[in-house]
């Protein structure tokens, strides 16, 4: 069994992330600026801007720390983590926006391949390079193209594959499995050579999906 608890708040009953944007509106598309960029595609590093503010936190609800760490301990694989993991409740904003971005990116990938995508979205908003929280990582301009106008498709709430992405958010957001992309920031289609791939290191190729850092 793999899994990792290393982060000081995975275990606490609330999660808090102070929201301080220093948000950059200059991207390239991960099929390198191409227009027609697949929806399975994220982008590179934005060039920055002028900082913004927002000064408000964002609170997402955590399982007890009895209850975690039986689903834990009781996990002998990621896809039983999942199972184990609460969905009935609604997430936060910012939690909502992460597992917007496994949906729309990565619903069709295996668990490990969702798992990498949340990854990209969580250490791009703990690098100091992008916007320090989820939705602003996500609805950063030129960076996911399955954003539209900065606004987020509404996924079918009542199918499995939202069910696995809400799950999936939340092992990654409480780092409770370890991710074969785990320092990634960077990934693209595999059927995809972007120029910028060239000037990266790539980490992890899960199914169709290829990561970097």
């Amino acid at each position: 069994m793999k899994f990792s608890l290393r982060r000081s708040g995975a275990l606490a009953p609330a999660a808090i992330l102070l929201v301080t944007l220093f948000g950059a509106e200059a991207g390239a598309w991960a099929q390198d600026q191409a227009p027609a960029a697949s929806a399975e595609s994220a982008a590179t590093l934005p060039e920055p801007d002028a900082p913004r503010f927002v000064a408000e936190e964002v609170v997402q609800p955590l399982p007890t720390e009895e209850a975690l760490e039986a689903s834990v301990d009781g996990a002998a694989s990621l896809q039983e983590l999942v199972g184990d993991m609460p969905v009935e409740n609604q997430l936060s904003p910012d939690m909502t926006c992460l597992a917007q971005a496994v949906y729309f990116e990565s619903r069709g990938e295996p668990l490990t391949g969702q798992l990498a995508v949340a990854r990209v979205v969580i250490n791009r908003a703990a690098s100091g390079l992008y916007p320090s929280d989820y939705c602003s990582v996500v609805t950063q301009r030129s960076q996911f193209s399955f954003v539209k106008g900065g606004r987020i498709p509404q996924p079918d709430q009542s199918s499995p594959a939202w069910l696995r992405a809400k799950a999936i958010a939340q092992i990654a957001h409480q780092d409770l499995w370890e991710c074969e992309a785990e320092d990634a920031l960077y990934f693209h289609a595999t059927y995809a050579n972007p120029s910028w791939a060239r000037r990266k290191t790539q980490v992890a190729r899960i199914d169709t999906h290829v990561f970097y850092r």
